[in-house]
Order: C-alpha cells, then sequence, then structure tokens
C-alpha cells in the first residue's frame, strides 16, 4: 500500500508492460517482414500482430507519466527542478544505443549486406542522412527514403524533442502545470483536426502526425492526478471491480483484435484521427495507473524475469528490426515453404532469444558503462551544487 504519493521511488509493474510493449513492436515487424518478403506463411492479418504503432503509442504515454512524476518530485524534495540533471540523464541513458545503431545501420551494415550478397538494397547513404540523426529527426529518413533498417529511430527522435522542451516549460510554469499538460492536450488536437479537414504540405502533416506530444502530456496529466490526489484515486468507482474488468477487457480487445474490428463506432474511437488521440492513450494511462499505483488492482505484474525483461526493453525496441532482417533471409533460406508452424517455430525460436540475448549483453556491458559514468557525473555535479550553495550562504 503506497502511504505519501509524492514519493513513490518504484512503480510496480510498469516493467512487465514495457516489456509487452516491445514485444507487440517486436511481432509486429516480424510479420510485416515475412509479408514484405512474400513469405505465404505470415501471420500480419490477424490484429494481434498490427499492434507497432499502439505499442509506441503506449511507450509515450508511459514515458509522459514517468517524466512528469520525477519533475513534481523533485521540485517538491528539492523546491526547484535541474534542468542540467534531467538532460544529463536522458543523454547517458538514450544516447548510446540510438548512435550505436546509427553507426551499425547505416555506416556497416551496407559493408556488411554486400559482402554477404544479401538481396537488399539501401534506401539511402549516411551522406544524405547523417544530419537527420543526428539532430535527432530520423523520422524524416522514413518520410525521405521509405521503410529502412533504423526505421524504430524515429520515436526516439519525437522524445528527444519531447524532453527537450518538457523540463524548461517545466520549470518555469511551475504553478501551471495542469494548464501546461491541458494546453499541449488541446493544442495537438486543434493540430490534428486542421490536418485531418485541411490538405496540409506533406512534410508538416507527417511531423504532426509522428510528434505524439498529445500522449506524453496524458502521461503527465496521470502523473500530476497520481502526485495530488493519489488516495482519492485508488479509493475511486473508475478502479472499482466492475470498472477494471471492463476496461482491461476493452483493452485486451483492442490489442488481440483490434484490426480486425471494422464496425463503424470502433473505427470512429480507435482509428480516427482526433478520437484515437485521445481513447487508446486513456486506455493505457488507466492501464498504467492501475498495475502501479492502485493497491486493489485486478492483477499484478510484478515478475522478476518479466520485470528483468522490461529493463532491457529499449535494447529489444533499438535492435529487434536489424536482427530480424537477418533472420528473416535464413528463413527463406532454409525452411521456407515448409508449413506454417515449422516457419514460424524456426522464426520466432531463432530470433526471440537472439534478440533477448543481445540485449541482455548491451545491458550488461554498454548500458551499464554509461550508467556508471552517468552516476559519476551526476556525483560531482551534486557536490559541486552543495559547495556552490553553501559558499552563496
Amino acid at each position: 500500500m503506497i502511504r505519501n504519493y509524492k514519493a513513490i521511488s518504484h512503480f510496480k509493474g510498469l516493467n512487465t508492460l514495457r516489456f509487452i510493449a516491445a514485444f507487440l513492436v517486436v511481432l509486429h515487424h516480424a510479420e510485416s517482414l515475412r509479408k514484405d518478403h512474400e513469405l505465404k506463411n505470415h501471420l500480419r492479418d490477424f490484429g494481434l500482430f498490427q499492434n507497432g504503432a499502439h505499442a509506441v503509442s503506449f511507450f509515450f504515454v508511459l514515458s509522459g507519466f514517468l517524466i512528469t512524476y520525477l519533475l513534481l518530485k523533485e521540485r517538491e524534495v528539492k523546491k526547484d527542478i535541474s534542468i542540467k540533471q534531467f538532460y544529463l540523464k536522458r543523454v547517458f541513458r538514450i544516447w548510446p544505443l540510438y548512435f550505436l545503431m546509427v553507426i551499425i545501420g547505416a555506416i556497416i551494415q551496407p559493408y556488411f549486406i554486400e559482402w554477404f550478397n544479401i538481396p537488399y538494397e539501401m534506401p539511402y547513404t549516411i551522406g544524405e542522412t547523417w544530419y537527420y540523426f543526428i539532430f535527432f529527426v530520423p523520422g524524416m529518413v522514413n518520410y525521405f527514403f521509405g521503410s529502412n533498417l533504423l526505421e524504430p529511430l524515429w520515436s526516439i527522435g519525437v522524445e528527444e524533442v519531447f524532453y527537450l522542451i518538457w523540463a524548461p516549460l517545466f520549470k518555469w510554469l511551475k504553478k501551471h502545470v495542469l494548464k501546461l499538460l491541458l494546453g499541449v492536450i488541446a493544442f495537438k488536437l486543434i493540430l490534428i483536426s486542421i490536418n485531418t479537414y485541411w490538405t496540409l504540405p506533406g512534410v508538416l502533416s507527417y511531423l504532426i502526425r509522428i510528434h505524439q506530444f498529445e500522449a506524453m502530456a496524458i502521461g503527465g496529466l496521470g502523473a500530476y492526478l497520481v502526485f495530488n490526489y493519489g488516495k482519492q484515486i485508488n479509493a475511486s468507482l473508475i478502479y472499482s471491480v466492475p470498472a477494471q474488468i471492463g476496461v482491461y477487457a476493452l483493452i485486451l480487445v483492442f490489442i488481440v483484435f483490434g484490426a480486425n474490428i471494422h464496425s463503424n463506432i470502433w473505427q470512429f474511437f480507435f482509428e480516427h484521427p482526433i478520437t484515437s488521440a485521445i481513447v487508446p492513450n486513456a486506455l493505457f494511462l488507466y492501464l498504467i495507473i492501475g498495475v502501479s499505483v492502485v493497491d486493489k488492482n485486478l492483477f499484478t505484474l510484478e515478475n522478476r524475469i518479466f520485470s528483468y525483461l522490461g529493463e532491457i526493453s529499449y535494447g529489444i525496441y533499438m535492435f529487434h528490426l536489424l536482427i530480424l532482417s537477418q533472420i528473416i533471409e535464413l528463413l527463406k533460406g532454409f525452411v521456407a515453404g515448409s508449413g506454417m508452424f515449422l516457419e514460424t517455430l524456426f522464426y520466432y525460436g531463432v530470433s526471440i532469444p537472439l534478440i533477448i540475448g543481445v540485449c541482455a549483453l548491451s545491458k550488461r556491458t554498454l548500458e551499464a558503462y554509461f550508467e556508471r559514468k552517468k552516476q559519476k557525473v551526476l556525483a560531482k555535479l551534486t557536490a559541486k551544487n552543495a559547495r556552490d550553495a553553501k559558499f552563496d550562504r
């Protein structure tokens, strides 16, 4: 039971949700690759395997929830927000894998493809795209050059832009956080409406679609409510047993069958550009709060194995497409035509352990190295701030 909703140090179950979302992205791309390579046996037509975009939206909601809560907590404890520390934490967490993927996918991968005569033609060169990667707008590579092995990086660019503006806004508008959150949601809905009913230049329309700041603000709104009204939420009717059964059943149907439901009412709430920016993200927020905060939630997702898989979910998201693209060639060469069951068993039996193994190795080496560096830098910065404060007194 949480006693102080302004001092939560661990949100239970969220690592498991991270892994589930990352796994849905893997399934989406795995079956898309099978279909794109014209393999007859694929599962792409089933709704469960079409959740890549929804999983990314979930990550945006979760990021907004956690980042906003941490900023609220920091301001509560320290009476201020250190933008420098905020940026440093994000840099050490995100940049190492991001730029490693750029090096592998845009520099090393073309030579690898050429050496092994892999029938894949890179849609771009590093000379054509380096500035998009360097300035964290990798989504423009997808827009101008189409699908590619670094396609998942677009969402990392969106999050970086959000992080860049969120901490300063939070610091400067500290007395108007709720207005800020609601304002971001309202402003983005206006942009989506304009983009839906008027013809905008292609690149502008694309940028409005991918920068899902409304999802992050919805997550942030949830954090604000938990921080200030956690006790009331815990006891509210919206998390009564009947309400949980109804909402969680709806989320399950949305994830497993959503893409295969074609009723007008369903499409209005879950596929219309405006309502789909609110309804699924609100459901994701309900799930996040229920799993991590509500005492009498119908289920708990605290599990050591899935918690660890959630810890490496960033790596899963970053590495999976590069790995799947190599496994698909083995699938075509060794077991294609052997039937749905054997093909699927081989495909996932090889790719999933390999993805998890690579990500676990990355977590223990590259990511652990930069985590240690981050702790040292933050410790030095904290000590310096303490000395400066003492000197000022």
